[in-house]
C-alpha cells in the first residue's frame, strides 16, 4: 500500500491530475479537520495565480511587473492558510536598464501571467514566462525557496503560460489570447520543439487568455479566462486538439462586498482526491486577491461548487490534515537578517549597492531626482486587507541637504509622509499630488499639504489605508516622535480604484536626494498591523 501511495504521488506532481476514485484508498490518512474557511483566503495583491501540490506543500505563484524580485510564491499546507515562501525571478534581468530605473522605466511591464510547475524526474522547479510580448524566460531552482537561475530565453511570446508536465515527462505550454497555441519544449525545458495553434476562440465569447494546462483521467484541460468575468475549460485527448470548450463561469457573483467576479488562476487536487480552484478577484484599489472554491466533476468537465447561485464567501475548510504551520503575512520585521524576507519587493531592480540589512534596512540615497517615480531603491510590502496599519520607525540623523525620506501610498497616483531636510532644518511632510498618466510617465511630482518642524533624528511615520473595493477608500497620516502618541499630518487621500495600473496600492519605503548623493537613513522597524 505504501508503495501504491509513494506512485500516486508522483503522479500528482507531474501534473497529471487523477481522479477522486483513483486517489480514494488516501482519504481515510486525511480526516477532515473541520470548520469553514473565509474567501479571500489571502487579502493582499497576488494575481494571475498557478497554483500546484508538491508532496505536502502547495504553491501559489504571482505576477509582479515592475517590481523585483519577480514572481512571488506563497507556500501552505492545507490551502487556507499562506505564508511568503520566495520567488522564481531573483532580478527582473530581461535585457534592458529600464529595469533599473537607468535611462528609462519598466512601470506595467515585467512579470504578467506565468506559470510555475515541479518535474520529479529531475527534481527542479521551473518558471516560464513571457515579457514584453515578444520573448520568454525560463528560470528554474530545486528548492522554492532556494536559489533560481535564468536558465533560457526563447524568442517567442507564450502569453499567459501554462505549463503542464505530462506522464511520459514531456513539457507543454499552452498560451495566447483568443488564439489558443500549444508548445512542446526541448527535453531539458528550455527550448521549443513544435508549436501550434489548437483553438480559437468563438467571437460570441470574446477574449479567452490565462491558459492553465492540465492532464485528468486521459483528458487534456485547457484552462481560460474571459477577462474580467468569466471561465472557461478546454477538453481534449491529445495535446494538439481538436478541443470542445464549456463555461465553467460567468457573472458569478464574488465573495468580496464591491468586488469583481472570480476568474483566472489555476486547479489543484488535495493527496485525497479533492479539487480546488484558486481565482483571484479584482478588488481594487488594493488589487487583486485569491479566492478558493471547491471544484467537482460531471462526465470529466470541471464545475465550481456555488453557495446560493455564487462563489461562498465560506466553505468547509478543506480535507486536509495537517500539522505543519506557516508564517503569518504581517506584522513586524526589524531587518535583523543579512537579506531582506521575501515580503519585500523593490520597486524596479534595486542599486544593491545603496542598501543593507542586519542591524535595520539602511538606505543610502541612490537617485538625484524630483520624481518619487524615477527614485531607485523604494522598497515595497503589499497592503493588508480590508484595511490596515504600516509603521515604520526612522532614524534620519545621516540625512543631508535636499534629501527626502518617508513612507508612501504607492500607485500610479500617490502620496507619501515623510522627512525632508533642506538648509539643515528636518520638517515632516505629508505630500500628495503624485500622479502618472496611461503611459505611465509621470505627471505630477507632488504638492506639500502639511508639515511641521522636527528634530532628535528619529520619528516614527504611519500610514492606515482602507483597500476595501470601491470608490473614494483613504488612506491616513501621522507621526510620532516617541512611539507611542501619534499626530495626525495633512488631509486624508484618496485612492484610485481603476484596474489599468494593474498592480494595487502598496506602503513604499523610500529615501532619495534631490541635490547630491551622500545622505542615509536607517529604518529600524517595519509593523503592518490590522484593526
Amino acid at each position: 500500500m505504501r508503495r501504491v501511495l509513494v506512485i500516486l504521488s508522483s503522479l500528482l506532481l507531474v501534473g497529471v491530475l487523477l481522479t477522486p476514485q483513483t486517489s480514494a484508498t488516501t482519504s481515510a490518512w486525511y480526516p477532515n479537520p473541520g470548520g469553514d474557511y473565509t474567501n479571500p483566503v489571502v487579502w493582499q495583491d497576488f494575481a494571475d495565480g498557478d497554483i500546484i501540490r508538491v508532496g505536502d506543500a502547495y504553491y501559489y505563484s504571482a505576477s509582479t511587473m515592475h517590481y523585483s524580485p519577480g514572481a512571488p510564491i506563497l507556500r501552505s499546507y492545507n490551502l487556507v492558510d499562506w505564508e511568503y515562501a520566495g520567488h522564481s525571478v531573483p532580478r527582473l534581468d530581461f535585457g534592458s536598464g529600464a529595469y533599473d530605473l537607468n535611462g528609462g522605466r519598466a512601470y506595467v511591464k515585467g512579470i504578467w501571467a506565468s506559470s510555475l510547475n515541479h518535474r520529479p524526474s529531475n527534481n527542479t522547479y521551473y518558471w516560464i514566462g513571457c515579457v514584453e510580448f515578444n520573448r520568454t524566460y525560463v528560470y528554474t531552482a530545486s528548492a522554492v525557496d532556494g536559489t533560481w537561475a535564468k536558465r533560457s530565453q526563447i524568442n517567442t511570446c507564450y502569453y499567459d503560460a501554462g505549463l503542464l508536465i505530462d506522464t511520459d515527462d514531456t513539457m507543454y505550454v499552452a498560451y495566447g489570447n483568443g488564439t489558443i497555441s500549444v508548445a512542446q519544449l526541448s527535453p531539458d525545458g528550455l527550448g521549443q520543439v513544435r508549436a501550434q495553434r489548437v483553438f480559437q476562440t468563438p467571437s460570441s465569447v470574446g477574449t479567452l487568455e490565462g491558459a492553465r494546462f492540465y492532464k485528468r483521467n486521459g483528458h487534456y484541460y485547457i484552462w481560460l479566462t474571459r477577462p474580467a468575468n468569466g471561465q472557461y475549460v478546454l477538453r481534449s485527448t491529445s495535446p494538439w486538439g481538436p478541443y470542445e470548450m464549456r463555461q465553467v463561469l460567468l457573472d458569478m457573483p464574488g465573495p468580496i462586498s464591491g468586488g469583481g467576479v472570480p476568474h483566472q488562476g489555476g486547479l489543484v487536487q488535495t493527496p485525497n482526491g479533492d479539487w480546488y480552484y484558486m481565482s483571484f478577484v479584482d478588488a481594487y484599489p488594493g488589487g487583486r486577491v485569491p479566492a478558493l472554491a471547491p471544484i467537482t466533476w460531471t462526465n470529466d468537465w470541471p464545475s465550481v461548487q456555488t453557495v446560493n447561485g455564487r462563489w461562498g464567501v465560506t466553505y468547509p475548510k478543506p480535507n486536509i490534515q495537517t500539522s505543519r504551520t506557516v508564517a503569518p503575512m504581517i506584522g513586524p520585521d526589524t531587518f535583523t537578517s543579512g537579506s531582506l524576507g521575501h515580503r519585500w519587493e523593490w520597486n524596479h531592480n534595486p542599486d544593491t549597492g545603496r542598501f543593507s540589512t542586519g542591524n535595520g534596512l539602511r538606505l543610502q540615497t541612490a537617485t538625484v531626482t524630483g520624481d518619487l517615480y524615477n527614485a531607485r531603491n523604494t522598497l515595497t510590502h503589499r497592503i493588508q486587507g480590508p484595511s490596515s496599519t504600516a509603521t515604520i520607525e526612522l532614524d534620519y540623523a545621516q540625512m543631508t541637504n535636499g534629501d527626502r525620506a518617508g513612507l508612501a501610498m504607492l500607485r500610479d497616483q500617490s502620496a507619501w509622509i515623510g522627512v525632508k531636510r533642506d538648509n539643515g532644518a528636518n520638517r515632516v511632510v505629508m505630500t500628495n499630488g503624485l500622479t502618472m498618466n496611461g503611459s505611465w510617465q509621470t505627471t505630477g511630482t507632488g504638492t506639500e499639504a502639511a508639515s511641521a518642524n522636527i528634530s532628535g533624528g528619529q520619528i516614527w511615520l504611519r500610514v492606515n489605508a482602507d483597500i476595501r473595493p470601491g470608490s473614494g477608500r483613504q488612506a491616513r497620516f501621522s507621526y510620532s516622535t516617541d512611539g507611542s502618541t501619534f499626530l495626525s499630518l495633512g488631509p486624508a487621500f484618496t485612492l484610485n480604484n481603476a484596474w489599468q495600473f494593474f498592480m494595487g496600492y502598496r506602503f513604499g519605503i523610500f529615501n532619495y536626494a534631490t541635490q547630491s548623493l551622500g545622505g542615509a537613513v536607517t529604518v529600524r522597524r517595519f509593523d503592518l498591523t490590522t484593526p
